[in-house]
């Protein structure tokens, strides 16, 4: 979306408290740290949903494993309690993206991406995790004519895939989500849903220490080396020994330094609204409350929260020197005034309502815009990472694919060219700054000339490349 000249946002700003909502809302009891040096049959490194819902599924395979998960932060500190919330169906960044990429198995990997959905809804139920998990699908907008027939195209490719697809001119997505600014629309009532991802979290660690998971916060690992056929993982509060582990430190710099040059640590920001009064969401329609993306390159997401909130995120996405990932970049002034601009010029009914969370922090990119997997140190550490956004799902087989490949198993994840081939690694800085920004500067330039992209994202294109887009 292109953001106008709209009201001054300075006031809807002022009082936003400088913290993600979701942990804000449900905070996560804290864990104690590593007492000391220990042992372990598997150790996971981090805490986010990769992490424990690794932890989890190892249990289930094998009860007696003994597991154990070290975290540099808090539990969810990552990118996990702080996401969009968005339950996609999608392993491969987009169904389009997907049938590109690998046109003779996107039949299956669209089977393996369902099934995972359904088998999280499973376990959030049978756990009785209290999520505010909701299967209402999502919906695709168009805010330029050239998106207008690109919605079109993807709507027949969700049919051919089975999937219940809607396209909506511009009568049908505004009466649906009432905004000027919305061309077009495709609604996909069966895919995917949104969840309250600190929820999630937290109901994922207290099913992983019922199954005897050990979890330790602030125990960050420095380094991860082969010793007497196992493996000595260092923390600051001594040596744990291990016979497999599994890095799931996803933007954050993992203890293998051929994994740092594979993943892309891009800036999010996000806004959430205060809770909207019955008169403002009879004004937005939404009946559905489902989420929603625009179809820009750079795009925004946004959502209706449990209590009556709209969260709204994306936009620019920001990289910074070196890969920083300090927390004293989110609070940044600018992405979140740009973020309050482009909202109050999509929904100008609702002048006058004030953000109370503003918040960011890093996601993490493949050149591919899909999930890396590989194994190291003679098999025994496996990783998954890269998940560009969409990992609150996807997540889960990620999980199932290391302890596939900490196995040795060939399974039908582990045939798949999605976790076979590996995107092609980042260059290293300081030449890796000035393409990612150069790449960004294109597709902000492709939004603003209907979609023709140029020279640059074409030679990208060609080689399957993405820097972070």
């Amino acid at each position: 979306m292109v953001a106008v000249t709209g009201p001054p946002v300075g006031d809807a700003l002022a009082d936003a408290e400088p913290a993600a909502f979701w942990p804000d809302r449900t905070p996560v009891a804290p864990r104690a740290p590593l007492p000391g040096s220990e042992s372990a049959d598997l150790v996971v490194v981090g805490a986010g949903l990769t992490g424990l819902w690794t932890a989890v599924l190892a249990k289930q395979r094998d009860p007696e494993l003994d597991v154990l998960v070290l975290e540099a932060g808090r539990v969810g500190s990552g990118g996990s309690a702080r996401s969009g919330g968005f339950l996609s169906e999608s392993l491969t960044h987009g169904l389009a993206h997907g049938a590109q990429l690998w046109p003779a198995e996107i039949g299956a990997l669209v089977e393996l991406g369902r099934r995972n959905l359904r088998e999280i809804g499973e376990f959030v139920e049978s756990e009785g995790i209290d999520a505010d998990l909701r299967w209402c699908g999502k919906t695709a907008v168009a805010t330029e004519p050239h998106q207008v027939g690109e919605l079109r195209d993807e709507a027949d490719l969700y049919r051919e895939h089975g999937f219940p697809a809607v396209f909506q001119g511009a009568g049908g997505v505004r009466a649906d989500l009432r905004s000027d600014s919305f061309r077009a629309g495709l609604r996909l009532p069966d895919a995917g849903g949104l969840v309250d991802p600190a929820k999630l979290v937290g109901g994922l660690v207290a099913a992983a220490e019922r199954l005897g998971v050990r979890v330790h916060e602030r125990s960050p690992v420095g380094s991860v080396r082969s010793r007497g056929g196992g493996l000595r993982l260092r923390c600051p509060q001594g040596t744990v020994r291990a016979r497999r582990a599994v890095l799931a430190t996803n933007a954050f710099p993992a203890p293998l330094r051929r994994l740092r040059r594979r993943v892309l640590p891009i800036w999010d920001y996000v806004l959430v609204t205060e809770p909207l009064s019955a008169a403002a969401w009879d004004s937005l329609g939404w009946h559905d409350r489902q989420g929603v993306t625009d179809s820009h390159n750079l795009f925004h997401y946004f959502r209706p929260t449990p209590d009556g909130r709209i969260l709204w995120g994306g936009g620019a996405a920001e990289y910074y020197f070196g890969g920083r990932t300090a927390p004293a970049l989110a609070a940044r002034p600018e992405p979140h005034r740009r973020l309050a601009t482009t909202f109050f010029a999509t929904f100008p009914q609702l002048e006058g309502t004030r953000f109370s969370h503003r918040w960011g922090g890093p996601i993490d990119a493949t050149t591919r815009s899909t999930p890396v997997f590989g194994t190291a140190l003679a098999g025994r550490v496996a990783y998954a990472a890269g998940f560009t956004g969409l990992g609150v799902a996807a997540s889960r087989f990620g999980g199932q694919v290391v302890l596939d490949l900490l196995a040795g198993a060939a399974t039908e994840r582990t045939r798949c060219a999605l976790v076979r081939t590996r995107p092609l690694p980042y260059p290293p800085e300081p030449l890796r700054w000035p393409l990612v920004r150069a790449t960004h500067r294109a597709l902000e330039r492709a939004d603003a000339a209907a979609g023709e992209r140029g020279r640059w994202l074409r030679l990208l294109d060609r080689h399957g490349l993405g820097l972070g887009s």
